[in-house]
């Protein structure tokens, strides 16, 4: 029984988004046309039809849900009620979790589909809420309890969340300084586009326009160090990112660095980190810079290590690439590396995820980030998705490699320290980053948990200012394409010098 659209009721229009988003984990689209249900009977065919109630009970909120199932002329329905406990003030947030539990609830019923293993919980950030629950005085074990309970998680996945928060609530770095912030330099460029990239990533151009863009970047670190003296601020993490920022030529690269040193000045940040993406991207003479400049963690991410799948999603180096170029980052024991893998890629098994892991394992990295495909609009994957859907991993199949990281991860003493989620991930799962204990990437945590303000610099760069006694956010967006940044680069800074104004002023 699993038709492929659904209708709502008239008069659902509070519940609209959480019907869609756990509509969506079973993959069932809206007809966006609410009917009345005499009218739905007369029409609808092959499809569901939603109502929710609601009612208050004295300190409580109680809401029913009933879907109807017409197939083939007749109807059957399907009901389900929860009730809760809730203050006038949240009885409408009360109300839109049980319509969502109630729905999970009852589509798992009738399609004998799971939905996923985070159940009812959307957004990007799960720990942010789990901190919260915890804040007061809730134990681990309750959380984890409230997290089955009222959000339908699955238990590994509620336990994984708690360890995460914990994790973090105990790294000292963490623990919130309303004038300490982290900058982030975007550089825009890659050796090649890979398959599943949603970035509008561009081959690197001739010289001239790198230099064009390196000197609208000087421009863009000098506004982001006028704001730093200006509001007192003090950086405790440095993280360039792309793109891939090591595919610069060997004096782009150092000119990129030199920038960064200038910007910096007396300032010796805590974390000093550089996306090399690519070993086929690094040479001696940057691994030389690296060490120079004072960059202290850099991150090389294989994906995988299977030389089909590289070559599938356009790589251009092999694994023994990877691997070489790892050992020659920890011969100059200056570096905390992370490497980067992908549960889900096309054409891989579990199998291959085990060897994937065994291999990395193999290498002894200090952090390692288990991401899950996401199947993001722009990417070349997503647009030629009908072609190749069939090589896809399913849910299944995805779960069981993440599975497979993390007790591969657990084997080499690392811990599951940042957790985070997107739209579009196979299996709706999570990205999950590793490390051992007091090698944890302090950006990675601040930039997903929103506890600290990150100022945003270069293409496709996002500011993010932290009020430092409401925890409220305020957001500007560097534009992704090179050439509008540089043309409207003023226009953009102004943007980002109001942000920073509005919460530091």
């Amino acid at each position: 029984m699993r038709p492929s659209t659904y209708f709502t009721g008239e008069n659902q229009e509070l519940f609209l988004q959480d019907i869609r988003a756990i509509m969506n984990l079973f993959q069932i689209g809206s007809a966006e046309l609410p009917l009345g249900r005499t009218v739905w009977q007369q029409l609808a065919k092959d499809s569901f039809y939603i109502d929710n109630y609601t009612a208050e009970e004295a300190n409580a909120i109680r809401v029913s849900t009933t879907v109807f199932v017409r197939e083939s002329g007749s109807t059957v329905s399907f009901e389900q009620a929860q009730h809760a406990v809730s203050s006038p003030a949240e009885a409408a947030k009360t109300a839109r979790r049980l319509v969502r539990l109630n729905l999970l609830v009852l589509m798992r019923r009738i399609t004998g589909e799971k939905g996923g293993p985070w159940g009812i919980l959307s957004g990007v950030r799960p720990g942010k809420m789990v901190r919260k629950l915890l804040e007061p005085g809730l134990t681990p074990e309750s959380v984890i309890d409230k997290l089955i309970d009222d959000y339908a998680l699955d238990q590994d996945k509620a336990e994984l969340i708690v360890e995460v928060v914990g994790r973090q609530n105990r790294l000292p770095q963490f623990r919130h300084n309303a004038r300490q912030i982290s900058v982030y330099i975007g550089i825009p460029y890659c050796p090649s586009r890979c398959l599943y990239c949603s970035f509008p990533g561009f081959a690197l151009p001739a010289e001239a326009a790198v230099g064009s863009f390196l000197t609208a970047l000087a421009m863009d670190l000098c506004a982001a160090r006028q704001l730093i003296n200006q509001y007192g601020l003090e950086i405790q993490t440095v993280y360039i990112g792309g793109g891939t920022p090591t595919s610069l030529l060997n004096e782009q690269f150092r000119q990129l660095l030199e920038m960064v040193k200038f910007f910096l000045g007396e300032t010796v940040p805590t974390e000093y980190t550089v996306e090399a993406g690519r070993p086929d991207s690094l040479n001696q003479v940057k691994l030389e810079l690296l060490k120079r400049y004072g960059v202290n963690r850099v991150s090389l991410n294989p994906q995988t290590m299977q030389e089909k799948t590289l070559k599938l999603i356009g790589r251009k180096h092999t694994v023994e690439d990877i691997i070489s170029m790892f050992q020659k980052l920890r011969s100059m024991d200056e570096f905390y590396i992370n490497m980067d893998i992908i549960a889900g890629l096309p054409g891989e098994t579990e199998a291959d995820m085990q060897d994937t892991v065994t291999r990395i394992a193999a290498l002894h990295p200090d952090n390692v980030t288990v991401h899950t495909l996401a199947l993001k609009k722009g990417s070349r994957l997503k647009m030629s998705l009908e072609e190749c859907s069939e090589l896809l991993p399913g849910r299944q199949t995805t779960e069981n490699m993440l599975a497979i990281a993390r007790q591969a991860m657990a084997e080499l003493n690392m811990h599951p320290y940042y957790l985070y989620r997107q739209k579009y991930m196979s299996g709706n799962l999570e990205n999950v980053g590793y490390a051992k204990a007091g090698t944890e990437c302090i950006y990675n945590v601040q930039i997903m948990e929103e506890n600290q303000t990150i100022l945003g610099i270069g293409p496709a760069a996002t500011t993010k200012a932290v009020q430092p006694l409401t925890g409220q956010i305020k957001n500007c967006y560097h534009p992704k394409d090179v050439h509008t940044y540089m043309k409207n680069l003023t226009t953009y800074l102004a943007e980002r010098n109001a942000v920073i104004a509005g919460v530091f002023e």
